[in-house]
């Protein structure tokens, strides 16, 4: 169980999503309510009414927060690694696949389908959830940009890359290697892109 955080000092909104950050680690999206959400944040159950609009738009907003950890544990990744478009981007799959095993249960949060609808969601919520997304992906995108890429679009290279360190988080990321097998690094298994030229 993850150490309890204080209560909300007049950060109601931010309280219950650590809370629902730390719910979800401990017991899954299946534990996530606004009740215990409340709960955990020290306030009423009625007070979250104040801030989202119901339980889906403080999902949206815990995928938000999720994005932005990504996001950091991806750019921290990179400032450790050599100043190389080729260490860049392996320096951000393995930033990827470490933020995928350190948050395990909010990694697959965020990328599950939540059926959600624009409409659904509070104005913050959306907001929120809308620029942290695209700023995760933008991480992707940068480390992708130096190099050539098939048929001269780059969404080609970032879903291959994607695609690549997406599936390999998803199948590997708990650290197990199914069938007694030993999984190589990310890093051997990435493809050296062509640089484009300048």
């Amino acid at each position: 169980m993850s150490e309890s955080r204080p209560h909300h000092h007049g950060n109601l909104r931010e309280a219950l999503i650590s809370a629902g950050l730390d719910i979800l680690a401990e017991g899954g999206p299946d534990a996530l309510s606004l009740r215990k959400c409340a709960a955990r944040a020290g306030v009423s159950h009625a007070a979250p009414a104040h801030h989202f609009k119901g339980l889906i738009s403080l999902k949206a907003a815990i995928i938000a927060r999720g994005h932005r950890l990504f996001a950091d544990t991806m750019r921290a990744a990179a400032e450790a690694a050599e100043d190389d478009p080729q260490a860049q981007l392996a320096a951000i799959c393995r930033g990827y696949i470490e933020f995928s095993r350190r948050h395990r249960a909010l990694f697959q949060f965020m990328f599950q389908p939540h059926g959600i609808a624009p409409g659904q969601i509070d104005a913050a919520a959306l907001e929120e959830v809308t620029r942290e997304s695209a700023a995760s992906y933008q991480v992707l995108r940068e480390a992708c940009r130096p190099f050539d890429h098939p048929g001269g679009d780059p969404l080609a290279s970032e879903t291959m890359v994607w695609s690549l360190v997406h599936g390999y988080a998803l199948l590997f990321g708990d650290g197990g290697a199914p069938f007694g097998k030993d999984i190589p690094d990310i890093t051997t298994i990435l493809p050296r892109l062509k640089l484009r030229d300048v």
